[in-house]
């Protein structure tokens, strides 16, 4: 039977943060791309048009930086293990070309040659704390002694003769001539943690910026100290990156914890523009870069912003999105567009921020407002234009989708932790731990106690007529609702395992279940929930399903990170998108139409995927 898949379009997640810790973003020598890191992940992003995105997910360990080869063909990442990948831009499957471990811990810099072919590795190792190579066959050209702690960041001279500074938590600096390259003396002029160095493109001058919130200036041939910028101080708080200077060496831009970036007069040593960045503690400035005419700084909060000279108060733009595990997804139609709504959890600041993205541009923004406080475990979108979520801080929200903003007079506190959400008509349904409820007009009408078994998962009928619960015994439950109640006239279904997902076609025709034991099972609901067909393909359990809107196909994503899309009228009849997410599986499925099939996942990116039957 033909039919095709296509990766359509991915929405990248933010970079992945950690307070204190600086964070390095990698810039195309092209001048098209900047690419950074997120657990495992590498992702390259368009700097022109941010939602074109691409994700490097061959790592088996967390990866810490990723630098392009002055060339533009190659990209160098490293991660926690010590191992350095250098991999091909040019192809879509990313090609390796070479493998080294150059050290035994984190990397947590990178820096190459002007020719592509000498590469410096630093970071935290047990016998040294970096290392300088031939690309191409690992041979060591030099020695990077003369730290007693970790390594935070290193640079090469771009053009010859070369020179190579390091700086390391030892609060000191290094410089090295070569190749090979040879220790010549140490620089002792910062108090703190030394967080970056970077040489200006034409040579003449590098930088080091420190915790002690200042920056030095130093002679890019010699290493002597030339200065400072800003005086005593550059900035109030510790700097953690400053950028590869404009392209005439005239200028840098420096990121604080004080949550400003500021551009500098090399030569006059002072502050050209101050960009504020807010007053909020993940306002804090950890990483910037400067590329082209772009000015680009990461926020404590994951967000990529981009600086305007012209009003320093106010970023042209701000990348906003997911860092952390993507746990649900809805999908909402207005005015005959759909929105992929996602939801998930940030542990760094305790708010639990529902973001929305227009699937048709990428564009996305968080709701405004307090959250809930944990995990949202489900989400779903009801008839009055409404965000309906529950989550482990035991409550039900009810957020308005025109104001996206949480409020604190739309929230049912749940004498349980609930577990799932369904909706129809004005009606919600959740299934709490020991507990199943029927809410109307935010409020809870009926509550069923003592059930006897352990509910998992609730789907209402769209007619809201029969509330469907399906318990970890492998049996569903059918309640019917009369008035203000839940009835139990004795319906059972049975499935072949504990139950993990289930949920009707949107014409209530048929309720689609999934169970540990692998099974997915379609029941028949005008022929008296009969088995209308069996559907088996997944090596580990289902653990997410979604019904396309045409009824005739659904969606499952299991623990073997496969994802299938069933023809209810023919079992054999499936697609299969092997390795959606590549490190993780599915957490979550929508279609935003009948061809278009959105996902989401623990590596926190959406994808959407065009299915042609």
């Amino acid at each position: 039977v033909p039919y095709r898949t296509l990766y359509l379009h991915v929405f990248a997640s933010l970079p992945q943060m950690e307070r204190g810790v600086a964070k390095v973003i990698g810039g195309d020598p092209k001048g098209n791309n900047f690419l950074y890191t997120n657990g495992k992940c590498v992702i390259i992003r368009n700097i022109d048009n941010p939602a074109i995105a691409d994700i490097y997910t061959e790592h088996a360990h967390q990866v810490g930086v990723a630098k392009y080869a002055p060339s533009g063909f190659y990209i160098a990442s490293g991660d926690a293990s010590g191992k350095i990948r250098i991999w091909d831009t040019t192809q879509k499957e990313h090609m390796l070309k070479y493998e080294y471990t150059p050290i035994s811990g984190k990397i947590k810099d990178i820096a190459w040659t002007e020719d592509s072919k000498r590469i410096a590795v630093v970071g935290d190792g047990r016998e040294k704390f970096g290392a300088v190579f031939l690309w191409d066959s690992g041979s060591s050209v030099g020695e990077l002694s003369g730290h007693s702690k970790l390594i935070n960041s290193v640079d090469i001279r771009h053009k010859r003769p070369y020179r190579l500074a390091a700086a390391s938590d030892d609060t000191c600096g290094s410089f090295f001539e070569g190749p090979p390259f040879k220790f010549k003396f140490t620089l002792r002029d910062h108090s703190q943690f030394v967080n970056c160095v970077r040489f200006s493109p034409d040579g003449n001058r590098f930088a080091t910026a420190g915790a002690d919130g200042q920056i030095f200036l130093y002679d890019g041939t010699t290493g002597e100290s030339v200065g400072t910028l800003g005086g005593e101080k550059a900035h109030s708080g510790g700097i953690y990156a400053v950028s590869i200077w404009s392209p005439d060496s005239s200028q840098l831009i420096s990121a604080s914890g004080d949550k400003t970036v500021k551009l500098w007069d090399v030569g006059a040593g002072t502050a050209v523009t101050t960009f504020n960045l807010g007053s909020d503690v993940t306002d804090q400035q950890l990483g910037c870069l400067w590329q082209k005419d772009h000015l680009l700084s990461i926020s404590l909060s994951g967000y990529i912003n981009y600086l305007d000279k012209n009003n320093p108060n106010r970023p042209i733009r701000t990348i906003k999105g997911h860092s952390k595990s993507i746990q649900c997804l809805t999908v909402h139609k207005k005015d005959g567009r759909s929105f992929p709504r996602l939801c998930c959890f940030f542990f760094l600041s305790l708010t639990h921020v529902s973001h929305y993205w227009d699937a048709e541009t990428g564009q996305n923004d968080c709701f405004s407002g307090k959250g809930h406080s944990n995990q949202v475990s489900k989400m779903v979108t009801n008839a009055a234009n409404e965000l309906v979520s529950c989550s482990m801080d035991d409550t039900l929200r009810y957020t308005k989708l025109d104001k996206k903003e949480y409020s604190a007079s739309d929230v049912v506190k749940m004498d349980f932790q609930p577990k799932s959400v369904s909706v129809a008509g004005g009606i919600s349904l959740a299934v709490c731990i020991g507990q199943v409820v029927l809410l109307k007009d935010k409020k809870k009408l009926f509550t069923l106690d003592n059930l006897g078994y352990e509910a998992e998962v609730g789907a209402l009928h769209p007619s809201g007529t029969t509330a469907a619960v399906g318990g970890t015994d492998g049996k569903i439950r059918l309640y019917s609702i009369q008035g203000n109640t839940l009835k139990d006239e004795g319906k059972t279904l049975e499935a072949k395992g504990p139950i993990t997902d289930m949920a009707y076609s949107n014409d209530g025709a048929y309720l689609a279940v999934i169970d540990e034991k692998k099974a997915i099972t379609a029941y028949s609901v005008p022929d008296g929930y009969s088995v209308k067909n069996e559907f088996y393909g997944h090596h580990a359990k289902p653990v997410s399903l979604a019904w396309s809107p045409d009824n005739e196909h659904f969606a499952t994503g299991g623990m073997d990170m496969m994802v299938y899309v069933w023809t209810l009228s023919d079992p054999d009849r499936r697609i299969k998108l092997a390795d959606a997410h590549r490190l993780h599986h599915v957490s979550s499925l929508a279609w935003i139409d009948e061809h278009t099939l959105a996902t989401t996942s623990h590596d926190a990116s959406v994808k959407l995927w065009t299915i042609t039957y």
